[in-house]
């Protein structure tokens, strides 16, 4: 592992309320939540925040319009209801979004039935959540489908949060500012229970590989698809596991003739549901549904996946000619739903369940099972008055970029760029992934040439980006901060050619000698291959996926 931070002070022997093991978005938000009501907090997470499922979602922010057909109705309310405080208070990270529901001949699902289910979402959300597309997107798109069968459209609105990773940084620097502490590229070894209870937790730094003893009063254990063996580390036993793991799996293809400006959600050849989005100026399409118990660090997607999605996106808009040539990466995830063996995938229900361990011999130990993006607040809330804290929501404030002729938006844009003495481009790009810490970023950049200086020649984002990562957002190798803190490597024009001018640009800055910018440059191309899988070009099964 290729490092760039100060050395971090020792736990050994320190005393907590709350220990919160698995730093991805339900963790940072129960780290947070336990923090703001006043206990001692720690959250650890053995690789980076959000590097797992959190980062291999389908980064919508939505009601959960599926969950109607298996009367999961509490759930869609919550998640309706958490939608719209994410709108309000991420408004720079979550924003509405228009879905556009087809159906043809053969699909699965009535129209009628559609018809009923999107009248009953929009009454759970308490105003319409119906969209009105353009005519002329309509009519492109209908151009654009397999014109040998009859599409039945609707119209509806969720949101989308590009990058699920800003939004837990964020909620990070919260959790640390009522006072939590947190440690990334730190495992949980194992749980210490004694006498039926939990007395502390043993960790190991993975900077140093120091082992570390704390003592806890409370341990939550948030570690998604690694929840049950945090469990059988901790010799808690157990009747059956928790987790039912399901991969999900995506493809990313570059923008195509005829490809959505919306969102679509339609069905698959064999009914499932799926999506094909616009994202980050590239198409994402998922998600498959596969049962995987396997080690989640090392997940990734079968070729007989890559294929039905394909397959799928290829059917709907023949056009295009896509193919697995078509596709720039594909990754996957394991999605910890609750453990039901007897249930198809797809009929697992999303609503997270808090499993108490003190059946299982270790009291004040609780496990969170499941959860969606959507919801990770108001499961960080049930985690709280569950320890006996005050789930009080808390009073949130954010600069979000609203409408595009916003006059407020133009002029705080205008205003960071003069602070920082950067391009308007750069200024609105800062204040959308950074939010009300914009202007500091920007005061940041006036230091020199080489802070303003874009962090590759694809992108406006800048080097000072880089640095407030490292000294305020706990990243500690450069995929930290590339593929989650500050997302380029995410973008569709990155390459191995921009790595290299990253990191030289970064490693100018920040003082790195040739052997330290070398190593963290190849443990950065590790990462991102291991995440964004490149796709085997002569495989024949991809081959046959268009046909």
């Amino acid at each position: 592992m290729a490092l760039a931070a100060n050395p971090r002070a020792s736990l050994e022997g320190q005393h907590f309320q709350v220990v919160v093991i698995g730093g991805g978005i339900n963790g940072v938000a129960v780290a947070r939540q336990c923090a703001r009501s006043g206990k001692h907090t720690l959250l650890v997470e053995q690789n980076d925040f959000a590097s797992g499922v959190t980062s291999r979602s389908t980064r919508i922010i939505h009601g959960g319009l599926r969950y109607l057909e298996h009367g999961e109705f509490g759930l869609v309310r919550e998640s309706l209801r958490e939608r719209e405080k994410l709108l309000r208070d991420r408004s720079h990270l979550v924003h509405p979004m228009q879905f556009l529901l087809l159906l043809n001949e053969n699909s699965q699902r009535s129209a009628l039935k559609v018809r009923a289910g999107l009248w009953l979402y929009q009454r759970m959300a308490g105003k319409s959540t119906r969209a009105e597309n353009s005519e002329m997107e309509l009519k492109r798109l209908e151009r654009a489908l397999d014109a040998g069968r009859r599409w039945s459209f609707f119209n509806y609105e969720d949101a989308q949060c590009e990058f699920p990773e800003r939004l837990v940084a964020e909620w990070l620097m919260e959790a640390v500012e009522a006072g939590a502490i947190v440690r990334n590229h730190m495992e949980a070894l194992a749980v210490d229970v004694t006498h039926g209870r939990i007395r502390g937790v043993l960790l190991r730094d993975q900077l140093t590989g120091r082992d570390e003893r704390v003592d806890a009063a409370w341990v939550i254990n948030c570690s998604g698809p690694w929840a049950d063996r945090v469990c059988q580390r901790s010799a808690i036993r157990m009747d059956k596991p928790m987790v039912g793991g399901v991969r999900g799996s995506h493809i990313v293809l570059p923008r195509f003739p005829g490809s959505p400006n919306i969102a679509v959600y339609t069905e698959a050849a064999d009914g499932r549901p799926f999506f094909v989005l616009p994202w980050n100026d590239q198409i994402l399409v998922g998600t498959t549904e596969v049962a995987d118990n396997g080690d989640p660090g090392r997940t990734i997607p079968s070729a007989d996946e890559i294929n039905y999605l394909v397959k799928s996106v290829a059917q709907l808009f023949p056009t295009a000619k896509i193919s697995a040539q078509s596709v720039k990466h594909a990754f996957a995830g394991i999605r910890p739903l609750p453990y039901s063996p007897e249930n198809k995938p797809s009929a697992v229900t999303r609503r997270h369940i808090l499993h108490d361990h003190a059946d299982d011999g270790a009291a004040r130990m609780i496990s969170v099972i499941g959860g969606k993006l959507t919801t990770a607040a108001s499961l960080a809330r049930e985690c709280a008055r569950k320890v006996g804290l005050s789930a009080a929501e808390p009073v949130t404030t954010a600069v979000g970029p609203g409408p595009a002729l916003d006059p407020l938006l133009d002029e705080t844009v205008l205003e960071i760029a003069r602070i920082g003495s950067i391009s308007e481009e750069t200024a609105r790009g800062m204040l959308e992934w950074h939010g009300k810490r914009a202007a500091h970023i920007a005061r940041t950049a006036l230091v020199s040439a080489e802070l303003r200086a874009p962090i590759c020649p694809h992108t406006s984002h800048i080097v000072a980006e880089v640095v407030e990562a490292y000294r305020r957002e706990f990243a500690v190798t450069l995929a930290d901060v590339l593929l989650r803190r500050v997302p380029v490597a995410l973008g569709p024009c990155w390459s191995e050619s921009c790595s290299r001018e990253a990191a030289l640009r970064i490693s100018a800055v920040l003082g790195w000698k040739e052997q330290a910018r070398g190593a963290n440059l190849e443990a950065f191309e590790v990462e991102r291959s291991a995440f964004l899988r490149p796709i085997a070009r002569s495989s024949g099964a991809f081959e046959a996926a268009a046909d």
